[in-house]
């Protein structure tokens, strides 16, 4: 029999269901988790204190209503720039420390609204810049598989918990990679929305067109559900999609992916990676054609140009949205912003500057053009594209120190359908020195149904998603 904090979200509701346990008794059970793990791994940065109170108020709705809401009694983790009302917001960052919001961002007022509970903040990259958790001001989290390696980031509290099991289930966000990359690093599910399928309003910004709040998950199944729950139209957000939202737990199950045509990427089977992650790569490729679909190579503009386009146009759009951090009407003053968010600003505030727009700024808004037309032909003949996450395993922390393009450079793989705007999944495809390695499935703009469902066949037709013992590890 698993334990409480093994359990799936339908896990949870059929313990529920059967009274096996109360939601009181698992958030205690993750609390005591966390107060035993979380000083050697540095993922929480902020509990709720009303939690407990909260866990009651569940229990008497069970009680009285059944399992009448989506997440209802789920305990999940929340990454540091969502605005969370009762729960410390500060994004990792000295100049919000302390700061606590007045209004609920739109995706986690969603998620209550489906009865999730929070049991706390996560840390993460300060401001999310970086792919390492290490940039941020309270210290680097540490991979529960290995706690002298990098979780990744910029979303690293968040996958590291599902990794550590210190919740049911996360949510993160997405600007280029920082929610599939740390996902791939900790061994868990990482999915990323369309851009504009889930509202942006009180997430703090970083690069306002890629920024993508989604899930965290132990499985694909408790991605597709979270996923469902987010995403539609927030009135508060013009960026966000009236498409209707479908119900992606529905299209789950798939034994078999036949006439599905999958696209092995050529130019993310990089010269210098390592030929270990290609063979996992290669082999998930093998495992796909082996449950029905078409897989095909299949060539991309190379990913280098990806990085110039979204370092010229994230840190642009990090100048802009870090001017309201002005230390007049909330948080502490400028000097408290962390050097690598002071390096994007001054390179953001030159690539807009008068003579350089031009050269910088408006060239690579134009190649990123260029890549969507190339992922539109594709998708006309191609259902879903694949290819590592990134380049290798979970590094050493303090990897990045003198490494100013450390992000871009292990973020290479996923960049490319990050500025395009597209939807993607990471899933674990194998395990590389005792570390696991991620495998993207990508697709068309708003197919967020194929992407879960091809990514949900192959979980359930591998062995790879596997937690660490923290007993043992740590």
């Amino acid at each position: 029999m698993k334990q409480l904090h093994e359990l799936t979200i339908n896990e949870v509701h059929e313990g529920y269901r059967n009274h096996e346990f109360t939601c009181v008794e698992l958030v205690k059970h993750f609390l005591n988790r966390i107060e035993k793990y979380n000083p050697k791994l540095n993922i929480f940065l902020a509990l709720n204190p009303n939690v407990i109170t909260q866990a009651e108020a569940i229990d008497r709705e069970i009680a009285e209503k059944g399992i009448d809401r989506e997440l209802l009694g789920i305990p999940m983790a929340i990454k540091d720039n969502f605005l969370t009302v009762g729960i410390s917001t500060t994004a990792s960052s000295n100049i919000l420390k302390g700061f606590m919001p007045q209004y609920e961002s739109t995706v986690t007022c969603k998620l209550l609204a489906a009865g999730a509970i929070f049991l706390g903040k996560t840390n993460m990259d300060s401001f999310a810049h970086g792919s390492s958790t290490e940039t941020s001001d309270f210290g680097p989290t540490h991979n529960p598989w290995n706690p002298e390696k990098l979780p990744g980031g910029s979303s690293g509290g968040s996958a590291a918990a599902i990794s550590a099991q210190l919740a049911t289930a996360a949510l993160g966000s997405e600007t280029a990679g920082s929610i599939r990359q740390p996902a791939a690093w900790c061994g868990v599910t990482g999915f990323k929305p369309t851009y504009g399928r889930a509202g942006r309003y009180g997430c703090i910004a970083m690069a306002s067109s890629t920024d993508s709040p989604g899930p965290i998950a132990k499985t694909v199944e408790d991605a597709a559900l979270i996923t469902k729950v987010i995403s539609g139209k927030d009135p508060f957000d013009a960026t966000t999609s009236p498409l209707v939202v479908e119900n992606y737990p529905s299209f789950l199950g798939k034994s078999n992916l036949d006439g599905i045509k999958i696209g092995l990427v050529t130019e993310y089977l990089l010269a210098d990676m390592r030929n270990d992650v290609k063979q996992l790569i290669l082999e998930a490729a093998a495992k796909f054609r082996s449950l029905g679909a078409i897989v095909e190579e299949v060539s991309l503009m190379d990913p280098k140009y990806a990085v110039g386009v979204y370092t010229v146009v994230q840190r642009s759009e990090v100048s802009s949205n870090l001017a309201r951090f002005d230390g007049i009407r909330f948080g502490h003053t400028r000097d408290s912003f962390g050097e690598e968010t002071k390096r994007r600003i001054m390179l953001g505030t030159y690539t807009l500057s008068s003579g350089y727009y031009d050269a910088y700024y408006k060239k690579a808004q134009a190649v990123r053009t260029k890549m969507i037309d190339q992922f539109t032909e594709i998708f006309k003949t191609f259902d879903a594209v694949i290819g590592a996450v990134s380049p290798g395993p979970a590094l050493l922390i303090g990897a990045t120190k003198n490494q100013p393009m450390f992000g871009e450079m292990e973020d290479i793989l996923v960049e490319q359908s990050s500025v395009a705007g597209l939807t993607s999944t990471s899933v674990p495809c194998g395990f590389v020195d005792g570390l696991p390695i991620g495998l993207q499935i990508t697709c068309d703009q708003f197919q967020e149904a194929k992407a879960l469902a091809i990514a949900d066949c192959y979980q359930k037709n591998t062995t790879f998603s596997q937690f660490p013992d923290l007993d043992k590890t740590l």
